[in-house]
């Protein structure tokens, strides 16, 4: 199984093995607490706008933010419209790019693909190192632009040009900080493209390769194809910041008033289409692992094989080449014309057709099935219809009617919330319930698995979808009073109140999954095999925590990943490791 260090890694050093480890499973746990941190700290940011958008002009509380960041954000613990602003735009960046594709791709699929194919660790285990430590410098680089003079960037997560070209020294901290993560994320999917592709057992075929793994495997591709036009994308605007070069400064710019004295005779929609031809790409990135990871657990807790299996295969295949010819959806304010327009119409709206057929297939697989409601199976049972909201919410802004006059309105921020945190992020956190068992060697407490879900899911709700109502009524994003501004606006602004504390409980909710996770490390029930939820894919066929190295023997594939009560079976699984039925 090449490319696997030695499995004495016992005489190793506590630094060589933890800390620049190349067992992909460490690695994976490193990233794990580190997107958790960085998710942590985003939605704290998000926190502390929803306090402003609930009580404009009103100091917040305590005021720890001012006190850390310095009074010349908040004065008097009041918010500036420049802090907000900031916090904007490093939330958006911190949650996608520092957490949630991280979490999905990085922890999940470091610490599962090797265990599922029957490798004994990645193809470079090396190169692996380096990207989690590639990551970790770009993730603390981008928190440290807090402290810089000026503060963090401000121009959104999307860093529009010309404005960001423009901006205070945050920004340049931050396309740093872009270009280095970006440079980890390509390592990381170069070497899970090669690990699937090479190392896998004796009679893994692809035909019998587990949902996740094709879904990481597309994740993977889509990384590394649609990462290096916004990694040349943040090359050209340093070199228009540093350089006095003018990729994305239009001629005649004024600046307060006076002419921007620079060469000119950029387009600034060129950032656009280069940020954007990844941003769509990205959309699937978030989605495909928890997919993934939801697919695993229904199977598992159904007892049965996916509902048309081969037909979702083919649908993540199509879906993600489809996902590389939709972006400009997110620009038809910018007159593209109408032949554009419709071409990209015409793609968003085909590019439903695979996710559908998808989640189709696992609404169908519960049918019938022997269903067992454990921890992880109601967090991937809400994901269904949550994801189904967000794509639901998604298509009238894939079409130009409708898109223009809910452009940049908060029925945006409710449809992509609606994709990635009830969405989304349900289904890591089912992923987390799932696989804790396995790298730890003991259950997470379902009664504090419980205490998390409800209050979560019913939350999550209460923010995101007032969001949709206040969008519909015109109320623009990346207000700083909400909207007291606009006199026709007022109808729905008490709605900043409910969501902003429906946000509070949200994170007071989060309390008992850290409680749980950190508890059940030492103190949790033990497991008592190695298979504890009698699942038939491959990772539970190693002990419990796997070793480094993986498999104490060579394993054999002899049959699809999803081979649960099959007819004449002693038992209501079949491993695909085991030779007789």
């Amino acid at each position: 199984m090449g490319g696997s260090p030695n499995s004495a890694s016992h005489h190793e050093s506590f630094i060589r093995k933890y800390i620049f480890s190349t067992d992909h499973k460490v690695i994976a746990i490193q990233y794990l607490f580190l997107s958790l941190f960085f998710l942590l700290f985003g939605f704290l940011l998000m926190l502390l706008m929803r306090w402003q958008l609930a009580y404009p002009g009103q100091p917040v509380p305590f005021n720890f933010i001012g006190k850390l960041f310095g009074q010349n954000s908040m004065p008097g613990g009041v918010m500036l419209p420049e802090f907000y602003n900031q916090l904007g735009a490093m939330h958006g960046t911190i949650m996608v790019f520092l957490g949630v594709v991280p979490l999905g791709f990085a922890v999940f699929g470091n610490y599962l693909i090797p265990l599922q194919i029957g490798a004994r660790d990645m193809a470079f285990p090396r190169l692996n190192m380096f990207s989690y430590w590639s990551f970790f410098a770009g993730g603390m680089l981008m928190l440290s632009s807090f402290f810089w003079p000026g503060g963090p960037a401000s121009n959104g997560w999307t860093s529009y040009a010309p404005l960001s070209d423009i901006a205070h020294d945050g920004q340049t901290i931050w396309l740093f900080s872009m270009f280095i993560i970006i440079v980890s994320s390509l390592l990381s999917s170069l070497n899970f493209i090669v690990t699937i592709f090479n190392l896998r057992a004796p009679g893994m075929t692809f035909e019998r390769l587990p949902f996740f793994i094709w879904a990481q495997l597309v994740t993977s591709f889509l990384l590394l194809l649609a990462f290096p036009p916004l990694e040349g994308a943040a090359f050209l605007q340093l070199c228009d910041r540093l350089l006095g070069t003018s990729f994305f400064l239009p001629s005649g710019l004024f600046v307060n008033g006076q002419v921007y004295n620079v060469s000119g005779g950029g387009n600034a929609l060129l950032w656009q289409h280069l940020f954007w031809f990844l941003g769509h790409p990205e959309v699937y990135v978030l989605i495909l692992p928890a997919l993934g990871i939801v697919t695993e657990i229904i199977a598992n807790n159904t007892r049965k094989n996916i509902s048309g299996f081969n037909m979702m295969r083919v649908s993540v295949i199509f879906l993600g080449f489809l996902s590389f010819v939709v972006w400009s959806h997110h620009m038809y304010l910018t007159g593209m014309g109408t032949d554009i327009t419709a071409f990209f119409q015409l793609t968003t709206m085909i590019i439903s057709i695979p996710s559908i057929i998808i989640v189709s297939a696992l609404f169908i697989t519960l049918w019938g099935g022997s269903i067992r409601f454990t921890t992880p199976m109601i967090f991937a049972l809400a994901f269904l219809p949550m994801f189904g909201i967000g794509g639901l919410t998604g298509l009238p802004l894939g079409l130009a009617a409708t898109d223009i006059p809910l452009h940049d309105t908060y029925y945006v921020i409710g449809h992509f919330h609606y994709v990635v945190a009830p969405g989304v992020i349900l289904g890591l956190f089912a992923g987390i319930y799932y696989w804790f068992p396995k790298a730890t060697g003991r259950k997470m407490n379902d009664l504090l698995g419980h205490l998390h879900f409800w209050p979560t899911l019913i939350t999550m709700n209460f923010v995101f979808f007032p969001m949709l109502i206040q969008g519909l009524m015109g109320v623009n994003r990346r207000l700083y009073d909400g909207g007291e501004t606009y006199l026709f606006m007022h109808k729905v602004l008490y709605w900043n109140v409910v969501i902003s504390w429906a946000a509070w409980v949200l994170a007071l909710a989060q309390l008992p999954f850290i409680f749980n996770f950190f508890y059940s490390m030492f103190k949790g029930e033990k497991v008592h095999s190695d298979n504890p939820w009698e699942s038939t894919t491959l990772e539970w066929a190693t002990p419990t925590p796997p070793p480094h190295g993986n498999f104490t023997k060579q394993l054999t594939v002899y049959r699809d990943p999803y081979s649960y009560s099959l007819e004449g079976a002693p038992k209501d699984y079949s491993p695909q490791y085991q030779e007789e039925i």
